[in-house]
């Protein structure tokens, strides 16, 4: 719960209100949110400042992963979860021109959900505030930017910001970033990045659904192209994967061969695509994949996103920045309570998670190198593109299918809720 506001000094004509807290968490994203529902569920007193006025935003990552929902159901909280509206994807398959291949087969994973909840993310997190009101020591600021970090003699002690109501600051015995790939408070921090890179931007849009469309989340590739689709009920959210820095170029060349580029990768949506009028309708995406050498310092913890950008390949950043809080949670909530953090403590939750962030990114160069770049390489002018033979083992060995579901839907070493997690006044 946040201690009681007081004037300090003056910011630009406005007073700045002082408020204390045990943990600030920059960021109400999936990452920011979990850790302050399941801090404040423990008896940690938290604030979390979300820089927007409400969740209603296209996101990347619309898809909940089945370790997410063992996270839900071990909160005892999956049935009122899944009472939102979502559909449940229990396989993936990846269409090469006019043949589909059935990928990874969720259903056979050892979890109380076996598939990938397709929500918008906006809901996941609206259900996640819901749950931290439900606390006392929980407390959520809405359009509330944080800005800078308070440093004293080497430790962050708190941080700064502004809101609909002026400036603002937050003393805290931590201060946690989980503000995103573009982090501003990593950027205030100093702490040093490994940029991994990715061959590839994003183009994201929606396109109406209609009876005969395919039936189900997946890709459709062809010579230099990629569209992936993922079903929300009346319309597909669709990504169109482009080489990096190649959105001006296609601009450039307008909407109409923009139009018939996804009308030839996919023709059912030929009749359609008159639908998108403006560039406006169109958002880009720019690729980032990187991650901070170390994520702390004294008083101040990077997770999610602002730890280790990831690509999208798998769409396991939302479900890998959850693994992360549900890390920190659990490491932290003791000392934090007790009010006895100290570096070894955040130094622990980097070391838990940094080897899944470590393999996780492996797999996406891997597949960034191997399959994503060669293909955007390929002209129409080249042979038609077909299965790749390891692709083709997945159809042929449906067993083989449950190691792209494991890594995608589980993750590398999931975490789960512990003892210091469980409900506290």
């Amino acid at each position: 719960m946040a201690g009681p506001a007081r004037t300090m000094t003056r910011s630009g004509g406005k007073a700045m209100r002082d408020l204390t807290t045990t943990c600030c968490i920059a960021g109400g994203g999936p990452a920011g949110m979990m850790l302050g529902f399941l801090l404040a569920r423990a008896g940690v007193d938290v604030i979390v400042l979300e820089k927007h006025a409400d969740f209603l935003r296209d996101f990347r990552g619309d898809t909940i992963h089945p370790s997410t929902l063992q996270l839900m159901h071990e909160l005892g909280l999956l049935e009122d979860f899944l009472k939102l509206p979502h559909s449940a994807l229990s396989n993936i398959a990846m269409r090469f021109g006019t043949e589909t291949i059935q990928f990874a087969d969720f259903s056979h994973l050892p979890v109380a959900a076996p598939f990938v909840a397709m929500m918008p993310q906006w809901d996941f997190l609206d259900f996640l505030a819901d749950r931290g009101r439900e606390q006392p020591r929980f407390t959520l600021m809405m359009s509330a930017k944080a800005e800078a970090l308070i440093d004293e003699a080497g430790k962050i002690t708190g941080l700064t910001g502004q809101d609909g109501s002026g400036p603002f600051s937050i003393r805290a015995d931590l201060v946690v970033a989980a503000d995103g790939r573009r982090s501003d408070i990593r950027a205030a921090s100093g702490l040093k990045s490994i940029d991994i890179g990715a061959p590839m931007d994003v183009l994201w849009f929606r396109l109406a659904r209609e009876p005969g469309d395919p039936d189900q989340t997946g890709g459709q590739v062809a010579n230099g192209r990629l569209l992936v689709t993922l079903d929300r009920g009346d319309y597909w959210q669709s990504a169109f994967v482009i080489p990096k820095g190649r959105f001006e170029a296609m601009r450039a060349a307008g909407l109409p061969a923009f139009r018939e580029s996804i009308a030839k990768l996919a023709p059912w949506f030929a009749d359609r695509m008159q639908a998108i009028q403006d560039w406006d309708q169109i958002k880009l995406l720019t690729v980032t994949v990187d991650r901070l050498e170390q994520w702390w310092r004294p008083g101040l913890l990077c997770i999610g996103d602002a730890a280790h950008a990831m690509s999208p390949i798998g769409g396991v950043g939302v479900n890998l920045a959850v693994q992360d809080a549900v890390a920190a949670a659990n490491r932290l909530a003791a000392p934090l309570r007790e009010k006895r953090l100290g570096d070894a403590d955040l130094a622990a939750v980097q070391e838990r998670r940094e080897f899944p962030a470590k393999a996780t990114q492996r797999i996406q160069v891997i597949a960034q190198n191997r399959i994503i770049s060669p293909l955007l390489a390929r002209t129409e002018s080249d042979a038609p593109l077909g299965p790749p033979f390891l692709v083709r083992l997945f159809d042929w060995l449906p067993l083989l299918r449950r190691i792209p579901a494991r890594l995608v839907g589980m993750g590398v070493r999931p975490e789960h809720i512990g003892p210091d997690l469980a409900p506290r006044p």
